[in-house]
């Protein structure tokens, strides 16, 4: 059946509504040359929003995207759920502009409300795990917050599955306010978190919101071969920086955007919609971040909603983007331990269904 942007999900264990995609905004704003300016960013948030999406993605460190949310959100900020996150570093040469902390995480909640001319946040992710800052520090700052009134829910990214682990259960004996979701990179060709953090935030009642769906455009179709050699990060683009800069481009990604591709076109869908499908399938995705630059992007994007993939296209897609599951997941599966556990015994080892593409 497919689905629309008002066909709201709850986040994690969370008692919060939000659309199955989430708008991104890192891409409002002008300042790296590459994103939209002010007049194209308010077309794509109205367009959003009318359509009947309401979370919203943003981060402290995104240029002037809170900014510009600020003004775009006015008279509707109570049908909205705005994400932002904090941990970047927000004023070069200050080191405690950065990281975990609560001195940053004060500064940086205080900077996002007034931007974005709002008492409150409906989400507040820890953007970047800085492997200094007490795991205590940072889940009281959160809680305090919550108490306070100023943040709603909290959140994590980019972060080891230990510690998110080892977080939440403190959170839980402690009383202080759980994680309500986990943002991570997940696509077609970056399928590693279906070792252990997809996994966790299903066990542990996280909402699993994916960043960058389409692996930079690759997912999309924006490379070929030719790409492979030649494109630097100094170029200027953002191609060159998803190319060269964040390694997206290489033989093994363009031969899934191929079989994707061939998907698509059985489909008569774009290699964008495909790829969102794909990931909109897993059944431990809440709602994947899209991000445009222009109008007609971001209606290409929400067009993957209505995609339904059959059973041997998810099949095909699976096989060409398969990732080892490593250890000890690898050893699990394998033959010998099936038979030193059960022999030929029949006997359930999970309680719940597997997703499409997870390993084991």
């Amino acid at each position: 059946m497919p689905l629309t942007l008002d066909s709201y999900r709850l986040l994690g264990r969370s008692g919060l509504r939000v659309s199955p995609l989430a708008l991104g905004t890192a891409t409002f704003g002008t300042e790296t040359g590459w994103g939209a300016g002010k007049d194209d960013a308010r077309r794509l948030f109205d367009r959003y929003v009318e359509l009947g999406g309401n979370f919203i993605d943003t981060a402290v460190g995104y240029g002037s995207s809170e900014s510009l949310l600020g003004e775009f959100i006015r008279g509707r900020r109570e049908s909205l759920v705005l994400a932002t996150k904090y941990s970047t570093l927000r004023r070069p040469g200050d080191p405690n502009s950065t990281g975990g902390s609560r001195k940053n995480l004060a500064a940086s909640v205080r900077t996002s409300l007034e931007r974005l001319g709002t008492d409150y946040l409906d989400l507040l992710y820890l953007h970047v795990w800085d492997f200094t800052t007490p795991v205590e520090e940072i889940l009281r700052g959160l809680d305090d917050l919550v108490r306070q009134g100023r943040v709603l829910h909290v959140a994590i990214s980019n972060t080891p599955a230990w510690q998110i682990a080892r977080m939440q259960t403190i959170a839980d004996l402690r009383g202080w306010s759980p994680l309500a979701a986990v943002q991570l990179e997940y696509n077609l060709v970056e399928r590693t978190a279906e070792r252990d953090l997809i996994p966790m935030a299903r066990e542990l009642g996280l909402g699993v919101v994916p960043y960058s769906p389409l692996a930079g455009g690759v997912l999309a179709g924006r490379y070929d071969r030719a790409d492979l050699a030649g494109v630097t990060p100094g170029d200027g683009t953002r191609k060159a920086f998803n190319a060269a800069a964040l390694g997206t481009v290489t033989a093994r990604n363009l031969d899934v955007a191929d079989v994707l591709k061939e998907v698509a076109a059985e489909l008569g869908c774009t290699p964008a919609q495909a790829g969102l499908a794909w990931v909109l399938r897993n059944p431990d995705v809440t709602a994947p971040v899209v991000g445009a630059r222009t109008p007609a992007q971001l209606e290409d994007n929400l067009a993957a909603l209505a995609v339904d993939l059959t059973a041997a296209q998810l099949s095909r897609l699976d096989q060409v983007s398969a990732v080892d599951p490593g250890q000890p997941h690898a050893l699990l599966a394998g033959d010998h331990i099936r038979s030193v556990m059960r022999g030929d015994m029949k006997i359930p080892t999970d309680r719940r269904p597997i997703p499409s593409g997870a390993p084991g």
